[in-house]
């Protein structure tokens, strides 16, 4: 079954499905600050539970976008977690005021978003 939507209705899509990720992200965020407080997590699990979230995020990004538009499913998840992740670096840019923190773990959160928002697709 294939749709035809016009542009607007796409973009505007797309970014309620921004939209509802960032939420999501900021939830689980405050959640992990909770438990972080809590219980004193280490550093290493913190790490871990910031890179699932990011995992769930654009797949759910992803799944979403694929379920909607039908075709090519893969590419709209892929879409999906590369504008998540282009989100997510020009906010890190801007807080850090430099490229110096960003630049460690720029090429792993990169895949890890973009493979994760396509899988998302591929599922739906």
């Amino acid at each position: 079954m294939l749709k035809k939507l016009n542009l607007s209705s796409r973009i505007t899509f797309i970014l309620k499905c921004l939209l509802i990720s960032y939420l999501l992200t900021t939830g689980l965020l405050l959640l992990l600050a909770l438990m972080l407080y809590r219980f004193g997590l280490s550093e290493k699990i913190v790490s871990i539970c910031i890179i699932g979230i990011y995992i769930i995020v654009t797949f759910l990004a992803g799944f979403l976008a694929g379920k909607r538009e039908g075709s090519r499913k893969f590419l709209w998840g892929l879409l999906m977690g590369a504008l998540y992740f282009s989100i997510l670096i020009v906010v890190s840019l801007t807080v850090n005021r430099g490229i110096d923190e960003v630049s460690g773990n720029f090429f792993t959160v990169l895949l890890l978003c973009c493979g994760s928002g396509m899988l998302g697709g591929m599922i739906s």
